[in-house]
């Protein structure tokens, strides 16, 4: 998708050191997993809470973490191309709490989804096969990827310039970024009713996108101008 930006030297401070950092932990990941044998998704990657494996850190640092290139491409070249107008229309320290609000609010959003998940299991598996079904499907599962923000970005963009034309790489067709958010945040909203057990976490895409709205919302209500 064609968009904005002046270049990785031109783009705005919190922009720029979010994709340094995600750049910085995925080496570290891949070298840890290559050369020491040693998986820090499963490590700095979010659990459930009710895991063993669950610490209050993972909340924040699996939003820096991501499972293979594409992950992290696709999620870095959307901060790149949508993140650094916000930046610069709302300047660091706002856009700065938005990206964490949105990173936040996706995983209490997806966290929510698995709690209903868990209640589920432990009404429907016998008991002498319910340890082992909640570890393979839930507890022994870390999230990571800093998808939640960045789609509370696009939907942040989406709000700010409705009008404005993108250009889809797949299909090479333009598109309004207003329908462009709509139809995202539709297809997401579909795959995370039909396909709750996917190894993506479409509740926290959408869990980003609510967190954004309300944000903005808020923002719209408290002050003159969004910056």
């Amino acid at each position: 998708m064609n968009g904005y930006g002046r270049g990785f030297f031109g783009m705005p401070p919190v922009v720029k050191n979010i994709i340094m950092l995600n750049i910085l932990m995925f080496v570290v990941y891949l070298i840890g997993a290559g050369g020491f044998g040693i998986d820090l998704n499963r490590v700095l990657g979010l659990y459930f809470p009710k895991s063993e494996m669950f610490r209050p850190y993972q909340l924040v640092t699996h939003m820096f973490m991501h499972a293979n290139f594409m992950h992290i491409f696709f999620n870095m070249y959307a901060l790149f191309i949508f993140g650094q107008v916000l930046e610069n229309v709302w300047g660091p320290k706002r856009f700065f709490i938005f990206y964490f609000v949105c990173g936040l609010g996706a995983a209490l959003t997806h966290e929510t989804a698995i709690y209903f998940q868990y209640l589920k299991l432990m009404n429907i598996v016998p008991p002498e096969q319910l340890q082992g079904v909640l570890e393979s499907q839930i507890l022994y599962i870390p999230t990571v990827g800093a998808s939640g923000a960045i789609f509370g970005v696009l939907l942040g963009f989406g709000i700010l310039f409705p009008n404005t034309q993108l250009m889809l790489l797949f299909p090479p067709i333009p598109i309004k970024a207003k329908w462009f958010v709509l139809i995202y945040g539709g297809i997401e909203f579909f795959l995370a009713i039909w396909q709750p057990g996917s190894k993506v976490a479409h509740t926290a895409h959408l869990g980003g996108m609510l967190f954004a709205y309300i944000l903005i919302k808020y923002w719209q209500k408290t002050t003159k101008t969004l910056y």
